[in-house]
């Protein structure tokens, strides 16, 4: 195992150095056992799968329908929903929730978190389960963009998991959990040039920088006493620019990561209420984020460290999880749509009506981006943030994935997807 050093200091502000009392020493996984999913040890074995599995060619975008418990495969040339793999196939309930994806670049395997099941599990491009971690209440996941290795962070729906990120070496789907010394770590990104990893606080306004290599840990602190809440990480594709939104605030943050160990705060940009996953162009010129807040998409210029746009349209309800294509044309944005903004078109070519759906029907629970503890949640506009109890139509094409052409800025369009679109993964690396 390896030993984790830690060194930490506040953006401008020195807060301590030097090795942790405990050595900050890697710890075995311990997920909750009531909540481990129905013959999923039969379904998932923890080894590699026997048969060849041949790379999927061409470009796909995976996004996470979290209460349909299934996921959505959109073929990018096409723009056309391809294959829908059903984890109830697999031994996994309705209440399996899965949040995010991370897809290999060659296509040939695609992760996916499970935050009702406690679970990280492994297909391959033919959409077989083959492999299976246990991680209490997982959320985002990163790979490694060269060695054999997936990060995971914890969702939004664990008020209070263990204080540790995990980390996953996916030919055998073992697992080992790192302490990151700060509570609710949520977001969570790969440096593209392989050598750190970022992991940040929910909770606090902190976040870290880890050598992974060498396992040592850089803390960082925004100054200030207003709690942010950092929902997710993008990294630039040279590594030198990060930004990250904060949702109880309304801004984004972008960093200096030229240095990963010496991360300096460049900017802070107000945007639309509810910043949430953000990534950036090709170029690393643009960043484009959902603001679930408002259900526009900001686009915005890292260079001049201003907002270039904003962007409305059809199918833009509550969006939540975002790629884009690898030659940098097309946006993919995710929309939770709970609160029925958009209505997909029913058998007879009308609109659904919302407010006759049968929602007792529909296993509501509560969303994972409703926040408890020290979260200043009673300022939060629980009508625009769809906080609460869900409400949506009795059939799964709800939610949708949103195509924005970066060319104009403009929805060319919306693709029905099943119920809470969250977290999207992609081989477009």
């Amino acid at each position: 195992m390896k030993q984790f050093i830690v060194a930490g200091f506040a953006l401008g502000l020195l807060v301590f150095s030097g090795c942790s009392q405990s050595g900050a020493t890697v710890q075995a996984s311990t997920p909750a056992p009531e909540m481990q999913p129905m013959a999923a040890s039969e379904a998932a074995p923890v080894t590699p799968e026997a048969t060849a599995v041949v790379a999927r060619t061409g470009e796909y975008v995976y996004v996470c329908n979290q209460t349909s418990a299934s996921v959505s495969v959109i073929d990018v040339e096409t723009l056309e929903v391809v294959d829908t793999v059903e984890l109830s196939t697999f031994g996994f309930d309705k209440n399996a929730k899965p949040h995010h994806i991370a897809v290999e670049a060659d296509g040939a395997h695609w992760y996916v978190s499970l935050i009702g099941a406690n679970r990280v599990l492994k297909f391959n491009n033919k959409n077989e389960l083959v492999g299976s971690s246990e991680f209490q209440a997982p959320g985002m996941l990163s790979l490694h963009p060269d060695e054999d290795l997936l990060f995971v962070g914890r969702s939004m729906m664990a008020v209070n998991p263990p204080e540790r990120i995990g980390m996953i070496e996916p030919a055998t789907m073992e697992i080992e959990e790192v302490d990151v010394f700060f509570p609710r770590p949520h977001a969570l990104i790969v440096d593209p040039r392989g050598d750190f990893v970022y992991s940040g606080s929910l909770s606090v306004n902190q976040f870290l920088s880890m050598n992974i290599d060498s396992g040592e840990i850089n803390l960082e602190r925004l100054e200030g006493n207003t709690t942010h809440t950092f929902v997710q990480f993008a990294v630039s594709p040279d590594g030198s620019r990060m930004v990250v939104g904060g949702q109880m605030t309304g801004q984004v943050f972008i960093f200096d990561t030229s240095n990963p160990e010496e991360v300096a705060l460049l900017a802070t940009v107000k945007v639309n209420g509810a910043p949430w996953h953000p990534t950036f162009t090709p170029d690393g010129r643009f960043v484009y984020f959902g603001n679930k807040g408002t259900d526009t998409v900001t686009v915005l210029d890292v260079e001049k460290q201003e907002v270039a746009t904003v962007i409305e349209g059809e199918g833009l309800s509550q969006p939540h999880g975002i790629a884009i294509s690898k030659d940098g044309s097309k946006v993919f944005v995710s929309n939770n749509n709970l609160r029925g903004g958009y209505k997909t078109m029913d058998m007879s070519g009308g609109k659904m009506d919302h407010g006759k759906m049968d929602h007792g029907a529909m296993n509501h629970d509560e969303e994972d981006d409703k926040k408890e503890g020290d979260m200043d949640h009673d300022k939060m506009d629980h009508g625009k943030m769809g906080h609460g109890k869900k409400e949506a139509a009795s059939e799964d094409e709800v939610g949708t994935l949103v195509v924005i052409d970066t060319a104009t800025n403009k929805v060319v369009k919306v693709i029905a997807l099943g119920f809470y679109p969250s977290g999207v993964g992609t081989n477009l690396h």
